[in-house]
């Protein structure tokens, strides 16, 4: 399962370097400026939850036996998928019913980081 979520990780980035690029200069003239910076902030919270998640796989990896990291890994994908993609499909389709979901992918991330950090003190002990 490992493996799938490392494939995860480096798609994410992946996805996040074109969306990037993709928001940047096909979008610029397109979206009105708040559409647009919401767009921008779905690819700055992807790709900086696509590192932490990266780094926590490779933690998680040298400590096997920890849940907590796993679980926090998993958040860190859920998280993605819900702020960033609720973004992505926000700004670019304006359903606005989209927007309560922002919220509960950003829940993710604060979990997820929550989870990291109880489960990178506690693999110290180990």
């Amino acid at each position: 399962m490992i493996r799938y979520l490392f494939l995860f990780a480096a798609l994410s980035g992946l996805c996040s370097v074109i969306f990037g690029a993709f928001g940047a200069h096909a979008l610029a003239g397109m979206l009105e400026p708040r559409m647009l910076a919401a767009f921008q902030t779905g690819v700055q919270y992807q790709m900086s939850h696509t590192l932490i998640l990266f780094i926590t796989l490779l933690i998680r990896d040298l400590k096997q036996d920890n849940l907590l990291l796993e679980l926090a890994c998993y958040l860190f994908i859920a998280g993605i998928v819900l702020f960033s993609g609720s973004l992505y499909m926000l700004s670019l389709t304006g359903l606005h019913w989209l927007g309560p979901v922002t919220p509960l992918g950003g829940l993710m991330f604060i979990t997820g980081w929550l989870l990291l950090a109880i489960g990178s003190w506690r693999a110290q002990d180990e």
